[in-house]
């Protein structure tokens, strides 16, 4: 049995294993076509009739941890000072509206983005299933569970002629170890592409996330490998003698997959082949003045154990890059807002992470002229307490948590909803976290109130079943 690989360079994951960064597409034999969980199975996207035109897209940024509300875009000065913390508002462009002074970069363009004080509906769980679906991953569970809207956007808008892939998921942390962008009762073939980021960016797992890690297997991330010496003429070849040896099964093959299975083998090769998802992937081919951008200065502020380095706003870069070649979902993380300790220290490290790399993002998406059509969501799991512990910190808190959106033909420059004195629970306008995967569906082209698919028991699901599209952005 031989494995297809194309080479690229190596690193060493968080086992200790050292791998080449690549996609491993799967095992052939002369028995089987392409098979195993592997890009061919990851990419089983419909070529539906009159779909998948727009080049609209989305990047979601999951606050890995939960964000605290009050330090970051709901200052209450005024509050009592257990509450309002160590951090001064600063005046940003949108009037009348301020921001944590560690976002000076994010207060400049906050005219560009609509502020959401008011996210409802988490259910206290440390993972981005909820910011990747707007479900609680309970929901459908017997049928195996809710998909991630990547997933659904692959199934609806991916073609098997595509030379990327429709979602790719570069999160790290928690969403990665709880396999949070998954596909749900949509089975494994519209899992998203998972490049593995450890030779990138690291994210130092706690000891209890390594062994979670462990225990899904060594295919949690999808490999860029192929054998070496196993030319493009011979792949094909091997497709013709499989396809041959495999004519007698497809005649008995009620379920049409043998046949699917060849397109997701075409559209593996063609991305492998034309080199443009490679390309994306690798910053080196960035313009440095570019990358530059991306790049916190540095501070000497101190680093936690968990949390990322300022080098992590360069996912942002990589997240446009991946968009602007064509993917139509990035998932992203930024670790690790998990502040039940140090919560003013560790604000301090990642709060400017979080500002270069997303004011890079927004100003870089509008002077390429693709922010209307690449929409931008900011948020986390949960907020957090509004008192600070006795350890400095701030606790989970799911009554209430924040949000940002920027681009996608949005009605910038507005916030939305309130929280009471201590940013404790809202005052007025809730959006539940269904209303804000409603947005990003419409802003994609996707009618959630008319759009099903269809679970495994042939029933249609709808997208979302209490969300609405948040009037006040469209």
């Amino acid at each position: 049995m031989k494995m297809l690989t194309i080479q690229g360079s190596t690193f060493r994951q968080c086992d200790g294993i050292t791998r080449r960064d690549g996609l491993r597409i799967g095992a052939l034999s002369l028995t089987g076509a392409l098979s195993g969980l592997s890009l061919p199975s990851l990419l089983r996207a419909e070529a539906a009739a009159g779909r998948g035109s727009s080049q609209k897209s989305v990047i979601n940024i999951h606050l890995d941890g939960g964000p605290p509300q009050m330090d970051t875009i709901d200052m209450k000065p005024d509050g009592p000072v257990e509450v309002r913390g160590e951090f001064l508002p600063i005046k940003t462009s949108l009037s009348g509206f301020h921001i944590c002074e560690l976002m000076p970069k994010l207060a400049t363009i906050a005219h560009q983005f609509a502020f959401i004080r008011s996210l409802i509906g988490s259910i206290g769980q440390h993972h981005g299933f909820q910011t990747q679906s707007g479900f609680d991953e309970k929901d459908m569970q017997s049928m195996g569970g809710r998909p991630a809207m990547g997933s659904v956007v692959a199934k609806l808008l991916g073609k098997p002629t595509d030379s990327v892939p429709a979602f790719v998921d570069i999160m790290q942390g928690r969403p990665l170890v709880r396999d949070s962008a998954r596909p749900g009762f949509l089975g494994p073939a519209y899992r998203p592409f998972r490049p593995n980021m450890d030779a990138m960016f690291e994210r130092p797992l706690e000891e209890g996330m390594k062994k979670e890690l462990a225990a899904r297997g060594a295919h949690h991330a999808t490999e860029l490998t192929l054998t070496a010496g196993l030319t493009l003429d011979r792949l094909r070849d091997r497709q013709r003698l499989l396809h041959s040896l495999d004519r007698i099964k497809r005649h008995v093959d009620e379920s049409g997959m043998m046949d699917a299975m060849d397109r997701f083998n075409q559209q593996a090769i063609g991305i492998l082949t034309s080199g443009k998802f490679a390309d994306a992937l690798d910053l080196s081919k960035e313009d440095p003045r570019i990358v530059a951008r991306y790049t916190p200065a540095k501070d000497g502020v101190q680093r936690f154990e968990t949390s990322e380095g300022p080098d992590a706003a360069r996912k942002f870069l990589l997240a446009r890059r991946l968009v602007e070649a064509g993917v139509r979902c990035v998932s992203v993380s930024l670790s690790d807002f998990d502040t039940h300790s140090s919560n003013y220290p560790r604000m301090r490290q990642l709060l400017p992470i979080l500002d270069t790399g997303l004011h890079a993002l927004i100003t870089d998406l509008d002077q390429r002229g693709m922010l209307d059509d690449v929409t931008v969501v900011v948020w986390g799991e949960f907020g957090r307490t509004p008192k600070i512990n006795k350890s400095g910190g701030r606790d989970h808190w799911p009554n209430v948590s924040p949000a940002m959106i920027a681009g996608g033909g949005i009605k910038a420059g507005q916030v939305i909803g309130s929280t009471d004195r201590w940013a404790g629970e809202p005052k007025d306008r809730p959006v539940h976290f269904q209303d804000v995967i409603a947005t990003l569906y419409h802003n994609l082209g996707i009618d959630t109130a008319h759009t099903t698919i269809t679970d495994p028991k042939g029933r249609p699901q709808f997208l979302v079943t209490t969300g609405q599209v948040i009037s006040e952005l469209v």
